[in-house]
């Protein structure tokens, strides 16, 4: 009897050790092809996910974090690939937008040293443009600045309750005069009481003066200029937008891009540094808010701005 319990005994022993034996062996294949797998992942730049088919729950959880753990450094491959793209581009258009304005500076400059007969007034007029171009290339480097500035957070905005709808009135009259020499029409519907948002009044300015450029630049052939403000409960809503040649979908998800300047969408005769929108959304989101494109060519191109609401 005590033989029969001994030899069981035994039994049991010898099938665990084989049983234990078969799990680490199983368990140590797994983990050299995770290994071969995530060599491969870094040497090959891929991002596929690594799929072992096991029971034991801590290798299923420890695959769970390796995979989440490559998605995410796919996400920031990409996000990383699309910045540089951007950085080069932006640094292309900005050298552009520099070169332009000095090749005029110089040749005039040139102009004046090599004659000596300009008259006082012909003097004038060529050191007239000498500063205008002078002033072009402070402003976009001044541009350029803020937004390396906001993307750093280096930037101050603090935010208080502002008088949303006398921001709004404020900017449409700076452009009132240009809205008309150009030949727009002009649609303004704003609420008959006060509207109070959570912003900077200096900010606002600066994105509905990008925003009325953007329309007035762009917006030509519609001959047609709206500024539209409403607000729920919750949040303030304004929108500036026109009835030009419009904006195709595939450049709606860049717009507000560094340096995207609308090539083939828009007007090739008004390209901008392409930094307003950016720097518009930028603000806007340092605002807590948000800022949004729609566009139908012809009918309807509009920037859509959103704020927290505060109650007058």
């Amino acid at each position: 009897m005590n033989l029969v319990i001994l030899i069981c005994i035994i039994f049991f022993l010898l099938t665990c050790n084989v049983y234990q034996f078969q799990t680490n062996r199983i368990k140590n294949k797994h983990i050299t092809y995770i290994k071969n797998q995530i060599e491969h992942i870094i040497k090959k730049k891929s991002s596929g996910p690594i799929l072992v088919v096991t029971e034991d729950k801590k290798m299923i959880n420890l695959l769970f974090w390796l995979n989440k753990l490559i998605d995410k450094n796919r996400d920031n491959s990409i996000r990383f690939m699309r910045m540089e793209l951007s950085m080069k581009r932006m640094l292309a258009n900005v050298s552009h937008d520099l070169k332009t304005p000095l090749t005029v500076i110089a040749g005039y400059i040139e102009m004046l040293q090599g004659q000596t007969n300009i008259s006082d007034k012909e003097q004038s007029r060529i050191l007239h443009q000498v500063n205008e171009k002078t002033e072009e290339i402070i402003t976009l480097m001044n541009t350029f600045f803020d937004l390396a500035k906001l993307e750093a957070g280096d930037m101050d905005i603090p935010l208080s309750k502002v008088n949303i709808s006398e921001i709004c009135k404020k900017n449409i009259l700076l452009f009132y005069e240009l809205i008309h020499l150009k030949g727009f029409e002009i649609i303004i519907d704003l609420p008959k009481k006060p509207v109070f948002a959570l912003g900077n009044e200096e900010a606002l300015n600066r994105v509905l003066s990008n925003l009325i450029s953007n329309a007035l630049r762009y917006g030509a052939d519609g001959k047609l200029i709206g500024l539209r403000l409403c607000y729920d409960k919750s949040y303030v809503f304004f929108e500036i937008y026109d009835k030009g040649i419009g904006i195709n979908e595939i450049e709606q998800e860049k717009i507000f891009e560094r340096m995207f300047t609308l090539e083939e969408s828009r007007n090739k005769a008004f390209q901008g540094s392409g930094l307003g929108l950016t720097i518009s959304k930028r603000l806007m989101e340092e605002m807590q808010g948000s800022i949004s494109v729609y566009s139908k060519p012809y009918e309807r191109t509009s920037f859509s701005c959103s704020m927290k609401r505060l109650n007058g």
